[in-house]
């Protein structure tokens, strides 16, 4: 830690944030609360500007401190992401009770002080376009998947001869045909399904151009992450999107602790155990599943590491996991040759 170093944490708010300064042994300096706005993210800078050798720490909540990190970040400040499950511990920790911005906030210093490898933070780059169209493809997924079970029900009450094979309404070809078979039919159901039958034709032409539009985003900014067995256009933008940037997590380490794939220790005595961990990005770890599936049932190396792992007795769930963990790495080294390539690139 820097000589003099105060960190700065934040309890971020839709029209407030409170930032309380601390330091290197947790105590509170000094606090104030700020407008959620850059006229008042302006004046916590004038605040702190008392302390030249200072560090913000915001909780990880990035839809209420986008705008403050932003104005942070031009600036020139530094800060850190806090995940929530951290400022639970250090609320209990305290000799002040109860729950309040103030407490909150000097929560989320005490955290930073206490964690030394946090992601640091940094300014949105086409990380964050390539998140937004796969979270919205997500939605448009999942509003086609409410509406064909809606369908299939509906077809059934119709005539039980209407049978859709499984995923059968992804299909342009026979979403028109049941429009067809439906042609000659009346009835207020029988609208509906023609309605809801348009519904997801729009849904699927515009998941397939989401689709096209996110895999030409991957090319350019993971390339060689498409390169791992396993890892397809959607999943690789999932991992480029949620880690927004590999170069933010100081070791491999941290960006395992940081997806969930990092396991816990469990043990006491002369016995060595570990655990899955249930806490980290899900949406990241999820992605390494997805791959390490995929290469354990594929002439892979990661088949290899899996039936080496299964052969000195390990479970094949243990296997799984196992390889997962090593999957984190793999993926962490080639997201930052990626980063380093685009960067390279760009000047």
């Amino acid at each position: 830690m820097q000589d003099g170093l105060v960190v700065i944490g934040v309890d971020a708010h839709k029209r407030t944030h409170t930032m309380v300064a601390t330091d290197a042994v947790g105590r509170r300096l000094a606090e104030t609360t700020v407008e959620a706005v850059s006229d008042g993210h302006l004046r916590a800078l004038e605040w702190a500007a008392r302390w030249p050798s200072r560090r913000w720490a915001v909780e990880d909540c990035r839809h209420l401190t986008r705008t403050l990190e932003s104005d942070m970040l031009r600036a020139g400040e530094e800060l850190v992401r806090v995940p929530t499950k951290m400022m639970s511990g250090a609320r209990r920790a305290a000799r002040e009770a109860g729950k309040s911005d103030p407490i909150d906030a000097l929560a989320v210093a005490r955290a930073a002080w206490r964690e030394p490898d946090l992601p640091i933070a940094r300014l949105a780059g086409p990380e964050r376009e390539l998140r937004l169209l796969v979270d919205h493809r997500d939605d448009l997924v999942r509003e086609r998947t409410r509406i064909q079970s809606r369908i299939r029900w509906h077809l059934h009450e119709i005539d039980p001869a209407l049978h859709v094979r499984l995923r059968g309404l992804r299909s342009q070809r026979v979403v028109d045909g049941l429009i067809a078979q439906l042609e000659d039919r009346e009835g207020t159901i029988v609208a509906i399904v023609r309605e809801q039958l348009a519904r997801v034709r729009e849904l699927n032409q515009r998941a397939l151009e989401l689709e096209r539009q996110i895999m030409l985003l991957v090319i350019r900014l993971a390339p060689s992450l498409l390169a791992i067995p396993g890892c397809g256009a959607l999943t690789a933008a999932k991992i480029v999107g949620e880690t927004a940037g590999a170069s933010r997590f100081r070791t491999r380490a941290a960006y395992a602790r940081w997806n969930g794939t990092a396991p816990q220790p469990v043990w006491t005595g002369n016995s060595a155990r570990y655990r899955l961990a249930r806490t980290g990005n899900r949406q990241v770890n999820s992605a390494l599943h997805r791959i390490a599936v995929t290469q354990a049932r594929e002439p892979t190396l990661g088949r290899l590491y899996f039936e080496r792992r299964i052969a000195q007795g390990n479970t094949r769930k243990e296997a799984l996991r196992l390889l997962r963990r090593r999957l984190s790495d793999v993926v962490y080294r080639t997201l930052l040759t990626d980063e380093a390539a685009v960067a390279s690139s760009s000047t």
